[in-house]
């Protein structure tokens, strides 16, 4: 462990360079190390492979040879054959027996038949006097002898296709290997020794072509470091390297082209800032810790009657006397920051607003105080609509009130009275406290009707032929207008298409309107309802006129709110306001928009337009009814 920590140490401490030649030079090793290895193996293998294709030639060439022989008894001739051929001949092969059918030995060199009749020959050993041969033939068989491995190459004699004997050819391929072991030897060694010359002029080539290049990025990037982002290598180089020094100039270009648009991108990133302020509806205003103001968006400056050059002016000596005096002392403690935040609420000039304060703190606590923020809502529309709330209370609670005492009252008076009053005087009192429930019912029905119109029910539609709305409304309030002496009459073309709508919807819709005109309509007035194709052929315009009050244009802008009264101008408490609002939301259902022209004191019309159903369709002319 102790070995191995101290060789980590010491390669660690290498330069990097000299680390990569290390490497290198062990992959190489490795790498032929293992070339070599493979390239003996091969070589013996392939010498064992042509040995072995060499003995087979040999005993077939034997074989066919010495058959005549062997089947005549002329093993004089055989041996004369064999020793002859050994003689000139391969060194490899180590011997060559002849056997019969049954595996007796008939002869072999260096062996002799017998010492008698072969005295230069040496005596046959008994082990080899009977060879077992093989059921298949030919065949080859290994075996150890103190020379080496031998093979024997075992092929079949025949005679007139008769087997009379084998041959047996002993090969030993490693004599032949011994020179080739050598050889391959040699070039191990030339190869180490090329190994090592190559890594030497790697040493040279990385001291030109890495080390170098090396320093340059290390000084690169020590003053990029130090905020130099036009530091720039000119060197150039193939490859890996290359490509770093080309990757080092594109990260400095980046960085100084970074630093050249980073002021342009904090001015780009204000203006949105500033945008996105000035398309708030809230009046927003930013001021400095010392009260100046440093940015307003349009809304403030509507709401103040500013003009835009106030940037830079105190927001004291801007804001009006009245709203001054009640944000001076908290906009004074969130400033010295002794309050995160404050609210006031104030009306000024008719407008009630909401002045929410706060302050700009950056990260890091109390003392990195940037700022103060000014919110400014104009709560008028709100005050407006809780005025006409009140108001719609203060109305239905005197419309439910005023039926209900008049029913209580005559109720009462025939509860205790009743068998002292005449049938006319009882009917009278029945008659009124009836009238008095349908007043009330009518008030409670157009509260229920707003409510299911706002509820997102949705409505059947269907082809409606418009004239009949029109002339139940024209039946329906007949008999009043003639108690008023109001002219009642309607004007319907001869062309119309069915319009496709809510056939109770806009009997509603004409029940209202019809209502409202006869209602602010002097006697002698006239109200005229009217349905006419528009250009197009396939739109029918309604209309509903008259000759009554009418309605100036700052009340025209309102009629269509809810809890809104005209009547009101008038002085008279008759209505909830919430007629024309049903109006307006039942039209919308109809996909279309109710429209008014009037003029105070000469009357005034409604009108909206319904989408037919059919291109065209002919109807019967209607006479105008007085």
């Amino acid at each position: 462990m102790d070995a191995s920590k101290t060789f980590q140490r010491w390669f660690s401490e290498l330069r990097i360079q000299v680390r990569l030649l290390t490497a290198g030079a062990l992959l190489i090793s490795l790498i032929m190390a293992s070339f070599v290895f493979w390239a003996l193996n091969y070589i013996q293998e392939d010498a064992r492979r042509s040995d072995q294709r060499f003995g087979e030639a040999v005993g077939n060439l034997l074989a066919t040879t010495a058959a005549p022989l062997i089947t005549s008894k002329k093993l004089d001739k055989v041996e004369e054959f064999t020793q002859e051929f050994l003689a000139s001949n391969a060194d490899n092969i180590l011997y060559i027996f002849y056997v019969d059918a049954h595996g007796d030995y008939l002869y072999g060199s260096p062996f002799g038949t017998s010492a008698s009749a072969y005295k230069d020959t040496a005596p046959v050993p008994a082990l080899l006097r009977h060879v077992e041969l093989p059921p298949v033939l030919p065949a080859k068989r290994q075996h150890r002898t103190p020379k080496g491995l031998v093979t024997d190459i075992i092929v079949p004699i025949n005679a007139n296709e008769q087997r009379v004997g084998a041959v047996l050819v002993g090969i030993n391929p490693e004599a032949s290997l011994v020179g080739r072991s050598e050889l391959t030897r040699d070039v191990t060694s030339a190869v180490f020794v090329s190994i090592w010359i190559v890594m030497i002029l790697g040493a040279i080539f990385n001291a030109i072509t890495i080390t170098q290049p090396l320093k340059e990025l290390v000084q690169g990037v020590q003053r990029v470091a130090q905020g130099n982002f036009k530091q720039r290598i000119t060197l150039s180089y193939p490859g890996e390297l290359g490509a770093l020094i080309g990757s080092f100039n594109l990260m400095a270009e980046r960085l100084q082209r970074y630093e050249e648009q980073n002021i342009e991108e904090i001015t780009s990133e204000k203006a949105k800032l500033e945008t996105f302020i000035d398309t708030i509806l809230d009046g927003a205003i930013l001021l400095d810790s010392s009260l100046h103001i440093v940015l307003v968006n349009p809304a403030a400056l509507s709401i103040f009657g500013w003009q835009a050059r106030v940037v830079g002016m105190s927001i004291l000596d801007l804001l009006p006397v009245g709203l001054r005096t009640e944000v001076e002392e908290p906009l004074d403690a969130v400033a010295r920051n002794i309050l995160d935040q404050a609210e006031c609420r104030i009306v000024v000039q008719k407008r009630t607003l909401r002045v929410l304060i706060s302050s700009v703190i950056v990260p890091g606590g109390a003392a990195n105080l940037k700022g103060v923020v000014l919110t400014v809502q104009d709560l008028s529309k709100e005050a407006e609509l809780n005025q006409a709330k009140s108001q719609f209370i203060s109305n239905v609670s005197h419309e439910l009130r005023t039926p209900l005492s008049s029913i209580k009252s005559y109720i009462e008076t025939l509860y205790e009275y009743g068998d002292g009053l005449d049938e006319s005087t009882k009917r009278d009192f029945l008659e009124i406290a009836n009238l008095e429930t349908d007043r009330l019912t009518r008030l409670v029905n157009d509260v229920l009707d707003l409510s299911r119109l706002e509820s997102g029910r949705e409505y059947h539609f269907e082809p409606v032929d418009i004239a009949q709305p029109i002339e139940q409304t024209l039946r329906t309030h007949q008999l009043t207008a003639r108690e008023r002496g109001i002219e009642l009459s309607t004007e319907i073309g001869t062309d119309l298409p069915l319009v496709l709508g809510n056939y109770d919807l806009l009997q509603q819709v004409l029940a209202n309107l019809v209502g409202n005109a006869l209602k602010f309509t002097e006697s002698g007035g006239k109200v005229r309802l009217s349905a006419h194709c528009t250009g197009d052929g396939n739109k029918v315009r309604v209309a509903i006129a008259d000759t009554g009050i009418g309605i100036s244009p700052e009340d025209q802008q309102k009629i269509f709110d809810r809890f809104f009264r005209v009547e009101n101008k008038v002085h008279t408490l008759e209505g909830t306001g919430l007629g024309l609002t049903i109006v307006s939301s039942i039209i919308e259902k109809h996909h279309s928009q109710i429209h008014i022209e009037s003029e105070v004191g000469r009357g005034s019309t409604f009108w909206f337009d319904l989408d037919g159903y059919l291109e065209t369709c002919e109807w019967p002319r209607r006479e105008a009814a007085a």
